[in-house]
């Protein structure tokens, strides 16, 4: 051994350590960790098949939710389609009934609406001076106060003595007029109404009737209608004239 250059004495001090060394890591060591990976070898399996049987649980409930959801909507169309022909059924029944009350509501709807437009223009009837004097304002310029306004009407009286209108003669009309048609701006007062049947009646002969009517439109004035036949005495009328003039 010497020859060699191996001393015995220290050779076996390295296989004494070496052989302490080997039974410490062997008992101290390896032990362990083999449980350890033995351990967490298990765990790596119990948590496989944890995932595999917690994956079919999931498909067996997704299937059972489909289950319950396609019973659920099959039942949710019927009920819709059930609930739909009643409303249909119930709908027609009531158009036909709404139908019937919509005509009557209608028809008093418009007779309370005629009624309304008479009670109005009844209670516009004492507006109406004031109407025709403010609209002949704003047009000419000039106050047609309710004074003015008849003074209008006397001067047309006065041309018809005069001779000024000549359209109402008898000849002009034909004779024999069964109506006459009188409007003025303004309610014609009893005189004023007399003298229409004196002045104007009297040239046609005859008994015709005589319709009084009141226009704000005409501004003032007076429009007598026989027949086919017009005398147009009204500030409306003079305006008329007189654009007519400027074109």
């Amino acid at each position: 051994m010497a020859a060699l250059g191996i001393n015995l004495g220290f050779l076996l001090v390295q296989i004494f350590n070496f052989a302490i060394v080997a039974i410490v890591l062997a008992a101290w060591v390896y032990g362990p960790v083999v449980k350890f990976l033995e351990e967490r070898k298990q765990r790596i399996a119990q948590a496989l098949e944890d995932a595999r049987v917690a994956s079919e649980a999931r498909a067996n409930a997704e299937k059972e939710a489909a289950k319950i959801t396609a019973e659920a909507q099959a039942d949710a169309n019927r009920r819709i389609a059930e609930a739909t022909e009643r409303a249909e059924k119930v709908g027609g029944e009531m158009r036909a009934a709404s139908e019937a009350e919509g005509v009557k509501i209608l028809q008093a709807a418009r007779e309370e609406a005629a009624q309304e437009r008479n009670r109005i223009l009844a209670d516009l009837r004492g507006q109406v001076a004031a109407l025709a004097i403010s609209a002949a304002n704003k047009v000419i310029g000039t106050a047609l106060d309710e004074q003015r306004q008849h003074a209008l009407i006397q001067e047309f009286f006065s041309g018809v003595r005069g001779g000024k209108f000549t359209v109402l003669d008898t000849e002009n009309i034909g004779g024999g007029a069964s109506s006459v048609e009188v409007t003025s701006a303004l309610p014609l007062t009893s005189d004023e109404q007399q003298a229409v049947r004196s002045d104007i009646v009297g040239r046609l002969g005859g008994s015709p009737s005589v319709v009084f009517r009141v226009d704000p439109g005409i501004l003032g004035g007076i429009v007598i209608r026989v027949g086919d036949k017009v005398v147009d005495a009204s500030v409306a009328g003079r305006l008329e004239g007189l654009r007519a003039s400027l074109h």
